[in-house]
């Protein structure tokens, strides 16, 4: 992939999950004991076989709890390739962002 096709920013959150989605970003991970996990081919797998591609952030511009990050994840060894959601500020998960930071981040 070009590291080009991964812009500084789709638009808004949905926005920018149907541009990756049209990039192959097809799976929605999920936090589940310290693993991600994609419900919808129902595995569980471990950070160390995931890297972070890109974080894209978005700020509420008048309500605070609309902050969220956006990461879009790879995975060679399984060849699949999603998205995960944090919040942050008010809608931070402390479980998501310590698997976060157990991802390899794509240079």
């Amino acid at each position: 992939m070009n590291e080009d096709q991964l812009k500084e920013s789709f638009g808004t959150l949905s926005e920018t999950i149907n541009g990756l989605l049209k990039l192959g970003y097809s799976h929605d991970f999920n936090i589940q004991d310290e693993c991600l996990v994609c419900n919808q081919h129902n595995i569980t797998l471990s950070p160390e076989d995931f890297k972070i591609d890109k974080v894209y952030r978005f700020e509420g511009i008048s309500d605070p709890e609309d902050e969220s990050i956006l990461y879009a994840i790879s995975s060679e060894k399984f060849n699949i390739k999603g998205t995960l959601v944090n919040g942050y500020g008010i809608s931070y998960d402390e479980n998501t962002a310590k698997l976060v930071a157990k991802l390899q981040t794509n240079k």
